[in-house]
């Protein structure tokens, strides 16, 4: 295999992978292989006609496809090692010859890792964040714990209200049929919670225990099932079931099944006393994000779109997992709030942008100031991991391997340089 590097515009480049003849073939005859007993050949039995017959009859490039998107990724994979570029973004492969005998060829158009011209970085001045905790603040935690506490009953003696925690059984029809994903059945949700299409949950405000109720909705013209999207809906509802929270009071009683302590003004102490510490830590993260701001602001860089698309879509695979674990699928995330996909990547590009700025000016300072994680600071690292994840350190180092200890590395690295340019930082 060989492969050809060509430098684009805007950081951007080009390779040519070559992957032999013989590859190829090999590629191709095991595509026929596989796929031999699924062919009906006149005068042979299912999965005994000779290769050339098939081609011959259903033309040479019957595997051809199959052949190459077996070869592609490995080819790309060497391809990406032997270019030596700092290659961040998913290929937009190209076939350009794909012809037995001959070699296949393929192209594989890629973002490259920026240079960052730093501006300054050291003395960046940033607003000086206020980190005093008040009573009303303090007050306000101590309700939230009670609201965390409050107890739910059943409600049976009166219709929906606002905040109320219902059960429901739910169809919806368009057109006065029925769309798929639209039923549910013993359903838990909170009025208010804005968690369906909007206009919906009002609807149930004032509706009785087993009263059924027609909630008429649109769906937006952005919605992501196409087949609904701008179409008005009508959802058959029942109320099983209304519950109501019930707050207890906030007294000394309260503050020791709440805490370790026995007294409320103990407890509003010690609540002040984390508050305190959020407030500190959140502010070292305000004047991070600003300071990192700043430092981007006064840098030049030419970001590659290609780059940006491919943080994009992994900050929403980021986000589906975390929505996932919490037991909802991203398919139904989409359909309750009517999000599209399109949507979401126009949502998450600034961010997706700032992410990779922050990485790249951090990286820059890290070179400037000689930054580098030592062998002392990886063991620290590997360590706190160890005791995250109730693993063993030497476990952590297996399953890290050698690229995963680089990786790791590189993010001490970053992290010196955060420190380094927030520690050198003027409050104004």
């Amino acid at each position: 295999m060989s492969v050809k590097v060509e430098k684009l515009e805007h950081n951007m480049a080009k390779l040519t992978v070559e992957v032999s003849a013989e590859k190829l073939e090999a590629a191709i005859e095991k595509a026929y292989q596989k796929e031999k007993n699924k062919i009906t050949i006149p005068g042979f039995r299912k999965g005994k006609a000779p290769r050339k017959m098939i081609e011959k009859m259903y033309g040479a490039e019957i595997f051809y496809e199959d052949a190459a998107n077996a070869l592609i990724p490995e080819a790309y994979s060497e391809a990406y090692d032997e270019s030596g570029e700092d290659i961040v973004s998913t290929p937009k492969i190209e076939v350009v010859q794909l012809k037995a005998g001959q070699p296949f060829i393929f192209t594989a158009e890629v973002a490259l890792k920026p240079e960052v011209s730093l501006g300054k970085y050291k003395g960046v001045k940033v607003d000086k964040i206020d980190t005093v905790v008040t009573d009303e603040e303090v007050d306000k935690a101590v309700n939230d714990e009670a609201e965390r506490n409050a107890r739910s009953i059943s409600v049976t003696d009166r219709a929906v209200k606002d905040g109320d925690n219902i059960i429901l059984n739910f169809e919806g029809f368009v057109d006065g049929v029925a769309f798929e994903g639209g039923k549910g059945e013993n359903y838990p949700l909170t009025i208010g919670s804005h968690q369906f299409i909007e206009g919906f949950e009002e609807q149930l405000i004032g509706k009785n225990i087993n009263e059924a109720c027609d909630v008429n909705v649109t769906f937006p013209e952005d919605y992501q099932a196409a087949d609904l999207a701008g179409k008005p809906a009508v959802f058959k509802c029942e109320v099983l079931e209304i519950k109501e929270k019930q707050l207890p009071e906030i007294d000394d009683e309260f503050a020791s099944e709440v805490s370790e302590f026995d007294t409320l003004a103990e407890y509003k102490a010690d609540v002040k006393k984390n508050l305190e510490e959020k407030k500190a830590s959140d502010a070292r993260n305000a004047k991070e994000d600003a300071v990192i701001d700043a430092i981007i602001e006064d840098a030049a860089m030419d970001i590659p779109e290609a780059m940006v698309d491919t943080t994009k879509r992994q900050m929403i695979e980021e986000f589906a997992q975390r929505i996932q674990s919490q037991g909802i699928s991203f398919d139904q995330y989409m359909q309750f709030t009517g999000m599209t996909a399109d949507k979401l990547l126009e949502q998450v590009a600034p961010q997706a942008e700032r992410r990779i700025k922050s990485r790249l000016v951090l990286e820059a300072v890290a070179k400037a100031e000689n930054l580098t994680a030592t062998e002392e600071d990886f063991e620290a690292e590997v360590n706190e991991m160890a005791e995250n994840y109730k693993m063993e350190a030497a476990d952590i180092k297996t399953n890290l391997g050698e690229e995963g200890k680089k990786q790791l590395m590189e993010e001490i690295a970053v992290k010196k340089a955060v420190d380094f340019v927030v520690d050198n930082a003027k409050e104004k």
